[in-house]
């Protein structure tokens, strides 16, 4: 069986990340039997110097990208449709704020060490609490419980988060990314060289996982 490793660039924060995961784990669930796929989550931080407290999240994105409000709301109809699809629950609401993601970051960090299975429940627990509880990632509070929602070791998860633990690696690997080219998310690498990009449907996710298996 022919061994594919995914790097799973994205950010808590990011929608359409929500979107690609869902997609993704869909065409793994294809592929189970004909390739051995090895999936870890890198971080990617969209908005580093957000505030604490978070900003209201259609006003962000009205000032970010120069959308008026009719704009936003249709693209974000679009996306909870799409995340639906896929079996990620969203609720965009009037009153939604976006939050800083770093200390997410360092727990998916700590989760990977156990393994794919934890990183991946939490990663989905992370990205529900962000898009769906609208919850401040920020707030160790919020991402102790998350750990724990997603069978992590919760008192473990608060010592990390207290600590400041893991800080220097995801700065580092989120540079090494930066370094080689990554400026949007998501960006999924198989084996390292091959880039599909966005929030991709499942079909498009198992062509590229039965062509990276096929070479392998």
């Amino acid at each position: 069986m022919s061994k594919v490793t995914i790097d799973f660039v994205s950010d808590v924060a990011c929608p359409w990340c929500a979107v690609g995961l869902g997609g993704l784990l869909t065409a793994m669930e294809r592929v189970k039997g004909e390739a051995d796929v090895e999936l870890r989550f890198r971080p990617f931080e969209l908005n580093p110097d957000m505030p604490k407290g978070g900003q209201n999240t259609i006003e962000r994105l009205m000032a970010k990208y120069g959308y008026d409000r009719e704009q936003v709301q249709a693209n974000r109809k679009v996306i909870t449709e799409r995340a639906a699809a896929v079996g990620m629950r969203m609720r965009m609401a009037e009153d939604n704020r976006s939050f800083n993601t770093f200390d997410a970051h360092r727990l998916l960090h700590w989760a990977g060490l156990q393994g794919q299975a934890s990183q991946t429940a939490l990663k989905k627990r992370l990205l529900e609490t962000y898009h769906y509880d609208n919850q401040d990632t920020a707030d160790a509070d919020v991402l102790a419980r998350a750990a724990a929602d997603a069978g992590l070791d919760e008192a473990e998860a608060r010592e990390v988060l207290a600590s400041g633990r893991y800080a220097d690696e995801v700065r580092k690997e989120e540079a090494e990314w930066r370094d080689r080219g990554i400026t949007s998310v998501p960006s999924v690498i198989l084996n390292g060289k091959y880039l599909v990009s966005g929030g991709q449907p499942a079909d498009v996710f198992e062509q590229a996982l039965r062509q990276v298996a096929q070479e392998g």
